[in-house]
This record gives structure tokens, sequence and C-alpha cells, in this order.
């Protein structure tokens, strides 16, 4: 129903642990149980004097509430309000297990659990701990000994837990950003961040966090100073470049366009430049070699250590034997002495954490572009003049800094962000992220179970990738894409994509992506005269297999494609066959398809393919197109009414009263097509 907007992307709800779903019980060999037995006698035990068995209910807790039958009976009993006191509870280590079984609970529950945990209060504790944390940090009391030894429960993992807990909420819940705003969070994140050279995860998830809040936000860009400023600026331009740093300086980039509002017009261009430059760089790795990179060096890792053990065992294995054998040495001095050659390797899961956060990072980076061609079109009078940089290490002179001057109108897609894009050749290497995933990378990984869920995330850059290239091609000018001929090879490339995979159907996904990304082509081409490069049959096999999709947005992409294709060929001479094949079945698609959304798209591709053009006037007439939509109009006016409000949004329901007032054009214009025809 006219031109479609790509959606701005938003976190989906995760576990951090694993799936939320009744997979996580069965991959601890339980299934949920019926009542919520589990469920209360964990939560009695929040209440037990001891401090450990305060910190295992948590954790029974963090790991029951990945199973999603549990969560009614966790509600039932007041989870919430029995978790919130222990995230200031006297014991370290109560306080971080509590924070993880509430941040399990946020992301596992989604949006209706995140807005009842801020209903019942637990912003209250959860930022009096932040805050806490916050003040820890600075703090000396403790010896280096006793930190030592609490290292497991130390303030920044607490500190990590609780912003992960913080960011989950938010996500989900409006509320939950205005007492953000309004407690003074954002100095308390900050300066979690500005620990990220000793700490990165921490800042990785305060990043995440910020990327959240900063979004549609204007009430907190107004609490950014230049030394607020200073510390993200720090953060995106960190000299180091392993796999966890390019995901914070990738996600600290999409904090920095959030917050283009409040940058002064003097250093718009180099900021474009200084976010573009690292998304490229994110781009420009190979995700399927960087796999079977850290997947050899894994496999060497393990090798090597135990080779060392077992050369240490044959050296010692006297002693070995002597120690155990002797009651008078402490238990602890043996299990120490046993696991020493371990203490010095690299954590197990170092490589497999390494490509993690570098594919997390190219997810993000696609999405960030898509958020950025998502703005609204500038008018003429908006921008002012700005002089193009590709100097992104000017950034740190001049930009962030400088953000006490007067503000913009708000940052859009502009000339500037048009010439960076094509600057970094991000175009190019956006099209080279929507090739399906390396086959041997995926065949690794398939054999693996650790390494398994990289697959899914392999897949899910391709898809981000197709919906990029959908935002670029809609709205960068055709030379900036190459030129017609480059159309015409990233139409073959779709093709290929969509045509290699038999079963590409059954990928809803990947078929809601690529048809968007091709309906995006499409209607380029078209609009530029462009020849098409995808045959009416090639689209027709498409369009048939996708319309039976559960995938509203798929089934919508279906008819918008034919519509494209109808309309081209209405032109043309010798194409009433064709014409007449895409008129039936967008008649049957907008008299059957139980969505109005979909069969208003219908409608409208109706009204584009048969609007003009002597083939079009024969096809029309010989489908009795009139008859039949004069016999739908009253059907469809019905159901709007009838279902309208209830199950559809304000904004679409003003496009499907257009439609509806369409439609009675339509008919009035066919009625004298059908007079001239017949006379």
């Amino acid at each position: 129903m006219g031109k479609s907007r790509t959606k701005r992307f938003k976190r989906p709800q995760f576990s951090p642990t694993g799936d939320c779903q009744a997979e996580a019980a069965a991959a601890n060999g339980t299934e949920p149980e019926e009542d919520d037995g589990p469920a209360a006698e964990l939560l009695e035990k929040l209440q037990h004097p001891s401090a450990e068995v305060r910190e295992c209910a948590c954790a029974g807790l963090a790991r029951l509430v990945q199973q999603r039958p549990a969560l009614p009976g966790l509600a039932r009993r007041d989870a919430v309000r029995r978790l919130g006191p222990l995230l200031l509870d006297p014991s370290l280590a109560v306080r971080e297990t509590a924070a993880g079984a509430l941040r399990n609970l946020s992301a596992c529950g989604g949006f209706e659990v995140c807005d009842d945990m801020v209903t019942k209060d637990i912003m209250t504790p959860l930022v009096a701990l932040l805050k806490e944390c916050s003040t820890g940090l600075d703090s000396n009391e403790m010896s280096p000994q006793e930190k030592k030894d609490q290292s497991r429960n130390s303030i920044e993992n607490i500190a990590n837990e609780a912003v992960n807990v913080l960011w989950n909420i938010c996500e989900c819940s409006s509320r939950a950003v205005s007492i953000f705003n309004k407690e003074g969070c954002l100095e308390i994140v900050l300066k979690y961040l500005s620990r990220f050279s000793t700490n990165v995860d921490l800042a990785i998830s305060v990043a995440y966090c910020l990327q959240t809040v900063t979004e549609d936000n204007p009430e907190l860009l107004k609490s950014f100073s230049t030394p607020a400023l200073h510390v993200l600026e720090s953060a995106m331009l960190s000299p180091v470049n392993s796999m966890e740093y390019i995901l914070l300086k990738t996600l600290v980039a999409g904090t920095i366009w959030n917050l283009k509002d409040i940058i002064p017009s003097k250093s718009q261009a180099e900021i474009i430049n200084a976010i573009l430059k690292i998304l490229s760089e994110v781009l420009e790795m190979d995700a399927g070699e960087t796999v079977l990179q850290m997947k050899e060096a894994e496999t060497q890792r393990i090798k090597t250590a135990a080779e060392t053990e077992d050369t240490l065992q044959n050296v010692n294995g006297d002693d070995l034997i002597e120690d155990d054998e002797m009651e008078e040495i402490p238990h602890r001095r043996k299990v120490r002495r046993k696991a020493f050659i371990s203490d010095l390797l690299p954590p197990t899961d170092k490589e497999l954490r390494e490509t993690i956060a570098l594919l997390t990072a190219q997810q993000a980076a696609l999405e960030i572009i898509v958020n950025m061609c998502c703005s609204e079109d500038p008018t003429d009078d908006e921008w002012e003049e700005l002089s193009s940089s590709d100097e992104s290490d000017t950034f740190m002179e001049n930009s962030l800094s400088e953000c006490g001057g007067q503000l913009l109108s708000p940052l859009c897609l502009s000339h500037e962000v048009h010439t960076a894009l094509t600057n970094y050749l991000i175009p190019k290497k956006i099209f080279e992220k929507t090739a399906f995933p390396n086959s041997t990378a995926v065949d690794v990984c398939s054999r693996n179970p650790s390494w398994k869920p990289l697959i899914r995330k392999m897949s899910t850059i391709q898809c981000r990738a197709l919906v990029c290239l959908q935002s670029l091609v809609s709205l960068l000018d055709v030379d900036h894409l190459g030129g017609p001929a480059a159309l015409q090879t990233l139409a073959q490339h779709l093709s290929q994509l969509l045509f290699s995979q038999p079963d590409f159907a059954k990928h809803v996904d990947f078929l809601e992506a690529i048809s968007s990304a091709l309906r995006a082509l499409l209607q380029t081409a078209a609009s530029k005269n462009i020849p098409q490069c995808m045959t009416p049959d090639q689209l027709l096999t498409l369009c048939r297999a996708g319309i039976h999709s559960s995938n509203v947005g798929v089934r919508v992409n279906m008819v918008s494609i034919l519509g494209i294709t109808g309309s081209v060929l209405a032109k043309e001479d010798g194409t009433l066959d064709t014409l007449k094949t895409i008129g039936c079945f967008l008649l049957e698609v907008a008299t059957k398809d139980p969505s109005l959304v979909v069969a208003g798209e219908a409608l409208d591709a109706l009204f584009d393919v048969f609007a003009d053009g002597k083939e079009a006037e024969r096809a029309s007439v010989q489908i009795k197109l009139l008859s039949a939509l004069k016999e739908f109009q009253p059907v469809f006016k019905m159901k709007i009414r009838k279902e309208g409000r209830a199950k559809y949004s304000p904004d679409q329901l003003c496009v499907l009263d257009n439609v509806k007032m369409n439609l009675r054009r339509f008919v009035a214009y066919q009625e004298t097509v059908e007079k001239k025809l017949t006379t």
C-alpha cells in the first residue's frame, strides 16, 4: 500500500545463558513441572539466614526463569518483590546471583514481565545497587588480598549483572526509561563505561544499555555534558582491536548516532565519517574465515593443554598420589596444585567468546546502518553547507566535545551520509554479507555443540544484510550503487540466492529479508526505466511459494513485487497472458487473505497493474476484474468496520481507508474501460 519503509531494528529478547523456552530445561535434563513447587521452595529460601543458601536459591531461580511454563508461578508468588531486596544483600555473592536471576527473568519474560517488574518497583533497589557499585569502584577500603578472595563476586561483576537488568527493562518499558532519566543513571553507567580499558565486558553491557535509552529520548540528550561525550569518544576511538573491543566500538558508534540532535554543524562530517569508518572496518572482516581460524585455535589450545597435563602427571605422578594419601595436607592445596596448569591457560571459551563478539558486532553494524537509513528525509532548508571529510581521525580534536554550541534540527540521512557510505564502500561490503554463510564454517560449527548456535548468528547476519541492502537501494542514487549495471548484477545475485534453495519458503526470516530487498530493487529499476533482470515466470514462482507464508510481511512483499512487475508489463506489447495471470493471482489474494493489510496491498497492486495500457485494459476485461471488485467492495468495507479497531493500528487503518476510497475510484474507472471495450 504505497512505498514501504524499512523498520528500525530493536533488540530481540534473549537469554544471557541460553534459550528462554523449554529447551533450556531439556538442556539441563529436566522438564518444567506442572505445579510451582520448585518456585515456592526456592523463593522460601531467599529469606534463609545463611548467605550461601540465599545464593543457591538465587542461582536456582536464574535457571528456573528460563523455562517459560514456570513464569506464571513465579509471578503468583511475587518473585520480583522477593528478589528485589537481595540486590542490596550484605553478601556480595547474593547480590550478584540475585541480579543474575532478575537479568534472566527480564530477558526471558518479555515486555509484560519487564513492565510488571517496573510496576513492582524493581527500579528502586536496582538504581540503589547501581549507585552503590559506582561508589564502590572508587573505594579503597578492601585490602588487595580481600579483593583477590572476592574476585568472583567483585563489584564490577555485580555492576555488569545490574546493567543488564537495567538494559532489558528499559528496552521494554518507557516507564523504566523515564526513571533512568530522573534518577541520574546516565552518569552512573558512563562511569562504568569509562573503565572500558580494564573491563570490556562491563563496558559492552553499558554500551548496549546506552544504545537503547538514547533512542528517541530528547530529555536524556540534554543530560550529555562535555565530559560525558568525551567518555563515548574515547571508547569509540580506542586503539585496541580485539573482537570484544570491535563490538564495543560498534555499539558506542550506534549510541553516538542516536545523539545526532545535539551535534554542532561543524562536527557533523567528522562524526558521520568516524561512525561509518568503524562500521566499514567491522563489515570488512570475513566472519566465515574467522570462525574457522578461531575453532582451529581452540582445538590447538586444548590439544596443547592436554599434552602439558599428561607430561606433568607423568613427571609428578607419584607426588600426586602421595598427596592424595596424606590426610594432613589441606584439601585447598591439593585442588590448587592439580588446577595449576589450567589457571595459566586462557578461559576455556576464549575463542568462542571472541567469535561471538565479532558476529554480534557485524549484526549491530548492519542494524545501525538500517536505522541511519530510516531517518526522516530532510527538507531543503534543514541542511547547512557541510564539507565532506574522509579523515575521521580529526574527530578527536573537534567533535563531540564541542556540543556546547547551538543545537541543530534533527540530523537526517544527508549528502554527507550518502558520500561516506560510498567512500567506505559500504554498499559493496553489505552486498558481500548477503551471501550464504561459509559452508565449511557451518559444517565445523554443526559438529561442535558449543559452536552450533553460531550457525544461526551467521544466518542472521545474512538477513540483516539483505534488509540493509533494501534500505540502500531505496534511498541511495543509482550512481552511488554502481549504476544500472550494478543493479542488474544485484538482481541476478538475489535470484541465485532464492532459487539455489529449493525450500526457501520454509525459511521465513530469510524470505522476508530477501523479498524486501527484491521489492526495493524492482521498484528502483522500474522508476529509472532499467530493464528487469528477473523474468515474470521467476517472480510468479517466488510469489506462489511465498504467499502461503504465515508471515504477513512476506505476503505483503509478494503482492507488491507482482504489482511492480505488472505495472511495467502493462506498458509493453504482447504481455496479455502474463497480465491475466498476475491479475488473477492478486485478485485471489485480495479476496481471500485473512489479513486486511495483505488484502489492501493486493488491491493497491491491482490498481497499479491495471491503471493504464491497452494490454492491461484487455486483461482486466478478460479476467472479469470489474465484477469481482464490485462483489468484494462491500465485503472489504465490512471487514474494516468489524476488524479494524481491534486488530490494526491507527496508521494501518488510515492506509486501509485510503485503499477503500481508491477502490471506489478504481471501480468507476474500470466501468469506463469495460464500456469502451464492449461497445
